[in-house]
């Protein structure tokens, strides 16, 4: 239905078919249809009117029989038909090349609920009011409406995806993405079995009406369907509690008070928690579509500052303390999750203790979204620390794009697939021009295995120079090019072919200027221990080597040292798999930082968003050196469905311009700890959202790994996820998700502030 096509003047019609005389008339908002406000003498009328189709006719039949009805306990709740001069509750008319159809209702007293304040009592009363409306409404059936499908009903929600591309925000988009994609997966497989009735589906703040404080009415119908009884209470809540502080608490004030009246089920309000922001997304998304169908409505966007404030507060919300407060509302038993001891004592039994659990008091994980992670027993984490989700917990992009291409085909590099081309050649328009070739496997440490094993071969040589501290994977080549592994308790010690050089730190290190003369005199000691030996295979090193604490090369560091290693016939490989793919903000690549190009790049971690991926990038002289007669395959690597991740996660990167978000929160959280003024706060190094926090005692430079453990696990405690590394394990590590906005970098900031106040005067 489109308003613009209704011109007709109603005066005439009022006075023909209503017997009015001289009505004073006022045009009223409306989405998709036109009404007026209908003043005769003392009583007052709305006035709607419709393009005729054979189905709305049929409807609007229905909806005067059901109003009838419910006004007939009420007539001051609400609105009732008034019939024509023929008895007819509906009137048609010519207009133009149609015909109208006009719809005249009593008019109902009250102010409306957007206005007040939401006290507790006017909560209560709303869902009192809502309870003895649908528990009317549970016994009246109309054909017309149950065959109705309209795309406002939560049931029909997928219909609303087709609109997701109106939405210009991109952070809005992603959470109506996000929030529709979970109720297809999560709620709408359980409303199907949920009890149906009659509602009125448009239980929003402008249609619920107020007296004396108390809910006293209901208006528009028009939006009624036959759909699930708690999809009501659902739309509701939804537009009620938008734009307050604690939703949960006056949800569950609501939800008790129609429970009284009429008994909800244990099922029911287990949905709650995906039919609201199901909602709340469906109005995002049809307000973004009708914006550019009708730019001069403002009804149009009435609710949706609110909307928008509290679908971004909803991802927030633990799903599992959203449903232990609503059974809580109506009286009804908690599911126990397993205790702490329970999964601790069936990991010991299954898994070997080699591998560790991060925090003193470690955390079962439920479920994450974004920059978000909730936990079994209802709390929420900020994650500031899994760098591997680098677009953000299950991004809907991402997630579709997997299930898409899982549900089309999923085989290896032997056959051919588009899938596989498009990605290789996006991912390679990221580097310059000369890196051209693509190895694709499924982590960092078999491509930093890869990656040896072509310096090997390309140069004929064995010998590899290592950065001190630096971790490259954990296979067997990896360990014997990591410091970090090989020199570690339990570790196998420096092989003979390994030349180990030290970090070029300048923050404690042997040279400390700002500029470029420390990198060169740590280029120049580096080079005095590279005469050992003549001939090189490859010289491998993070552009921040995250093991070492977070400690970036310095400057003008790798520009020396890279000539002297291809000097000596060795090739030079860069380590992205933390650094990369944006997260250092000002730069996609680390080492475009330090002003090279080197001859391998390994990729990983944030590659598939935390599906496993990995890529050694490389020039076509080494791949085709490679090819030597023993094939090289990855048994899953360049898979379609990995290459669709992939792709889907540089488009996200793009699309959200994370990169530049990574960049301003970065350096807005770098500054907020710069003004922490704590005597223990040693340095705060690295770019965009790879930071390092190092933590000392009060002599320069000794490093306190006591309060570093104490920190991150008081962190812990307030639910914020950070973690230490460093060779004294002393440094913060702070690399969430590029979704990490300010608002959570002033938190992080702040509590980090308070933490170590109180560990001042332990």
């Amino acid at each position: 239905m489109s308003s613009g096509a209704i011109t007709h003047n109603p005066k005439p019609l009022l006075a023909k078919h209503y017997g009015f005389k001289d009505p004073v008339i006022e045009k009223l908002p409306g989405y998709d249809n036109l009404n007026y406000k209908i003043t005769d003498v003392q009583h007052r009328f709305v006035l709607k009117s419709f393009p005729e189709t054979e189905q709305l006719a049929g409807f609007l039949e229905a909806h005067n029989e059901v109003l009838e009805t419910l006004s007939q306990t009420d007539q001051q709740a609400y609105p009732a038909p008034v019939r024509n001069k023929d008895g007819g509750s509906l009137t048609i008319i010519e207009a133009g090349s149609g015909r109208l159809i006009y719809v005249l209702l009593t008019y109902v007293e009250g102010s409306f609920l957007g206005d007040h304040e939401l006290t507790e009592e006017l909560l209560r009363s709303l869902g009192n009011f809502l309870a003895r409306m649908n528990r009317q409404l549970l016994s009246l059936y109309q054909p017309a409406i149950a065959a109705r499908e309209l795309h406002w009903d939560l049931r029909h929600f997928g219909r609303n995806e087709i609109y997701l591309d109106y939405i210009t925000d991109p952070e809005d988009k992603k959470l109506v993405a996000y929030f529709l994609n979970q109720f297809r997966d999560q709620g709408w497989p359980k409303l199907r079995s949920c009890r149906k009735c009659l509602i009125q589906n448009d239980a929003n703040e402008w249609n619920i009406l107020v007296r004396d404080e108390k809910v006293s009415g209901i208006i528009d119908f028009g939006d009624m369907v036959y759909s699930q009884l708690i999809n009501e209470l659902a739309i509701a809540l939804a537009y009620t509690i938008a734009g307050q502080s604690e939703p949960l608490s006056k949800a569950c004030t609501v939800i008790k008070a129609y429970h009284e009246i009429l008994p909800l089920r244990e099922e029911e309000v287990d949905l709650l928690y995906d039919l609201i922001p199901a909602r709340l997304s469906m109005s995002i998304a049809n307000a973004a579509y009708n914006r550019v169908r009708q730019p001069d409505n403002s009804y149009i966007g009435i609710s949706q500052e609110p909307v928008r404030s509290l679908l971004k507060q909803w991802i927030s919300i633990n799903p599992v303390e959203a449903r232990m407060k609503f059974r809580q509302a109506i009286d009804r038993p908690v599911p126990e999750p397993p205790t702490m001891e329970t999964h601790l004592k069936n990991r010991q039994k299954y898994l070997s203790p080699a591998l560790s659990i991060s925090y003193q008091r470690p955390i079962a994980m439920e479920k994450a979204a974004f920059q978000y992670m909730y936990d079994a027993y209802g709390h929420t984490f900020l994650d500031a620390y899994n760098n591997i989700i680098h677009v953000g917990h299950c991004h809907p992009t991402v997630v579709r794009a997997g299930q898409l291409q899982l549900n089309r085909l999923n085989t290896n590099t032997r056959y051919l697939y588009e899938a596989l081309e498009q990605y290789a050649e996006q991912l390679l328009s990221k580097f310059p021009e000369r890196l051209n070739k693509v190895f694709f496997v499924n982590s960092g440490s078999a491509a930093s295995d890869l990656a040896i094993r072509l310096a090997k071969t390309y140069t004929g040589h064995r010998h590899i120079a290592v950065m001190k501290h630096g971790y490259h994977g954990h296979t067997e080549t990896g360990i014997s090019i990591s410091a970090y592994k090989y020199k570690s308790k339990g570790g196998p010690g420096k092989a003979p072919h390994i030349i180990e050089l030290p970090l070029p730190d300048t923050y404690k290190g042997d040279y400390r200027q700002n500029d470029d003369a420390a990198g060169k005199a740590y280029a120049q000691a580096a080079s005095d221990l590279l005469d050992q030996t003549d001939h090189f295979a490859a010289f491998i090193a993070e552009p921040i080597v995250g093991c070492g604490g977070q400690a970036p090369l310095a400057k003008g560091y790798l520009s020396a040292l890279y000539p002297v290693i291809r000097a000596k016939g060795g090739i030079c490989i860069s380590d992205e798999v933390q650094a990369g793919f944006g997260r250092l903000g000002e730069y996609f690549w680390g080492y475009e930082m330090h002003d090279v190009v080197p001859d391998i790049v390994i990729l990983g971690k944030p590659m598939g968003n935390g599906h496993p991926m990995a890529a050694v990038i490389t020039t076509d002289e080494i791949a085709a050196a490679f090819d030597n007669g023993m094939e090289f395959f990855s048994s899953f690597g360049g898979n379609p469905v990995s290459c669709a991740i992939g792709t889907a996660v540089l488009e996200v990167i793009e699309t959200e311009n994370l990169d530049q978000q990574a960049k301003d929160v970065g350096e807005y959280l770098k500054d907020l700890m710069g003004q922490i003024n704590n005597k223990h706060i040693g340095d705060i190094r690295g770019k965009g959202l790879f930071l390092g926090v190092e933590m000392i005692r009060d002599k320069p430079t000794a490093p306190d790994t006591a309060l570093a453990q104490l920190v991150k696990n008081k962190m812990r405690e307030h639910h914020i996820l950070i973690g230490t590394d460093g060779p004294a394990d002393n440094v913060l590590k702070i690399k969430p998700p590029l979704c990490f906005n300010r608002s959570n970098a002033t938190r992080l900031a702040e509590t980090l502030n308070t933490i170590l106040d109180k560990a001042s005067v332990r």
